[in-house]
């Protein structure tokens, strides 16, 4: 039972009067339109005063399986491909995932601050008018990547997109193209040290290698294994003398050390030789390294006056609407709750919204109500024809609304009330002390029809 009750209250709380909402936005039509057209205007307005915005952007295509363009050949070029399991597995499948260490070295210092101080972007005064103390001077790099610039690596690409705005389409496009120029030249810088340093440490191993040869070679000792083939003679003698063994010992004694002495230089020829090949290719890669591994795929554009990316005339006049509608919504809500003169929104739940035309709503209501006593309180005077159509109503008496003893005496012995109102002609103050006097009379109110 408490669940039924529950569920009651809870549909009456829900219950919307659409047509009450219906006819207090209609009254209210002339003022709704006035403030949606002149919020639509304005915002129509600001599109052509509003300052333009330009935007410059450029895709960059960073080659992460090379360093010089030719790590695919080169077996000593080692890049750093980066992550767990990285190293030949990234270098086969082309490096893709996120570019962190590009983005990070576009947006360091290296790169900004030669395109801050290219392009002469310095603080200026607080908003064009009040001082700022570091008037004048260079921007900060952090400065400058906190508004109008966006670096983005294309999900699942080792593509990157810079993107600048400014007031200025000439400083937009000379801002994008001064980062990649910065940027080329940092990676060729940074191809540059790798190389030379690469360089430098395998002239030094072939030059230690070249030398302990030159050194094997010198000290090399011994004889030819050819040499025990002419010595069958001492040999043969060998076998009859001491002293022809005792040769014949020394003989295999120096072609042993002359192979010792071979194998040493050989082993040393094919070290040299395999650093000859490998500071071949440092060599290679020293020349190349003035070339970079970065490739604009999307040039900055110089836009012209007209190109602009913002205001645009179609956001704005959606913005427009979206806020007039807003607005002039506040705006009803605010003439209803504030109006001298009744309004929709003030009146009660039971309404029977023209007098004159539903007439027949009301005389249902009071025949079934034939046996009690109904008072018909009046704030403003019903017209002759209306009061007519109450002639062969016996049941009722008019009562005019009124802070009074006599008013007070007259309601007393109802047991029914219907209030008769006009909307924006009765004063909204009176009304409401006059329903607050019923209700502490506990005096039922069973409808409100208006007079229209």
């Amino acid at each position: 039972m408490e669940n039924c009750n529950y569920n009651q209250e809870l549909d009456e709380e829900l219950t919307i009067d659409f047509k009450k909402i219906f006819f207090a936005l209609w009254s209210r039509k002339f003022l709704i339109s006035k403030i949606f057209f002149v919020i639509l205007f304005c915002f129509i307005i600001l599109t052509f005063i509003s300052p333009k915005k330009y935007k410059v952007d450029s895709d960059l295509y960073i080659n992460k399986a090379n360093n010089t363009n030719m790590m695919e050949i080169n077996p000593y070029a080692i890049e750093e491909l980066g992550g767990v399991g990285g190293g030949m597995a990234a270098l086969m499948s082309g490096g893709g995932g996120t570019l962190t260490n590009e983005l990070e070295l576009m947006q360091s210092p290296l790169v900004i601050d030669k395109v801050i101080r290219e392009n002469n972007l310095v603080y200026k005064k607080k908003w064009g008018i009040l001082p700022n103390k570091k008037e004048g001077e260079y921007i900060s790099t952090a400065a400058f990547l906190k508004k109008n610039i966006s670096f983005e690596n294309k999900k699942g690409t080792n593509v990157i997109t810079i993107e600048y705005k400014s007031k200025d389409p000439e400083l937009a496009y000379n801002v994008v193209n001064s980062i990649i120029n910065n940027y080329v030249e940092l990676h060729k810088q940074l191809n540059s040290e790798k190389s030379k340093s690469d360089k430098k440490v395998i002239e030094a191993e072939y030059n230690k290698a070249k030398k302990a040869l030159n050194s094997k070679l010198n000290s090399s000792s011994g004889l030819p294994e050819q040499a025990l083939a002419t010595s069958s003679g001492i040999s043969a003698m060998s076998a009859f003398s001491k002293s022809a063994q005792q040769a014949m010992a020394n003989l295999k004694g120096q072609v042993l050390q002359g192979q010792k002495s071979r194998a040493a230089v050989t082993e040393e020829a094919e070290k040299v030789a395999a650093l000859s090949s490998k500071l071949e290719w440092a060599k290679m890669v020293d020349e190349m390294s003035d070339s970079s591994k970065v490739l604009v795929l999307k040039e900055p554009q110089k836009l012209r006056d007209f190109e602009y990316s913002s205001p645009k005339l179609l956001i704005n006049i959606l913005l427009g609407i979206v806020f007039g509608f807003i607005a002039s919504l506040f705006a009803v809500i605010f003439a209803e709750n504030t109006d001298k003169k009744l309004t929709y929104s003030m009146l009660g739940d039971n309404i029977i919204y023209n007098l004159e035309e539903d007439f027949s709503d009301l005389k249902l209501l009071l025949l079934a109500n034939t046996y009690k006593c109904i008072s018909i309180v009046t704030f403003e005077d019903i017209p002759k024809n209306i009061l007519s159509k109450f002639e062969n109503i016996r049941n009722i008496n008019f009562i005019k609304a009124d802070i009074s003893n006599e008013f007070v005496k007259n309601i007393e012995n109802s047991d029914k009330l219907i209030l008769v109102i006009s909307i924006g002609k009765t004063n909204s103050k009176f009304y409401k002390q006059i329903k607050s006097m019923l209700n502490e009379m506990h005096k039922n109110i069973t409808a409100e029809a208006i007079n229209k």
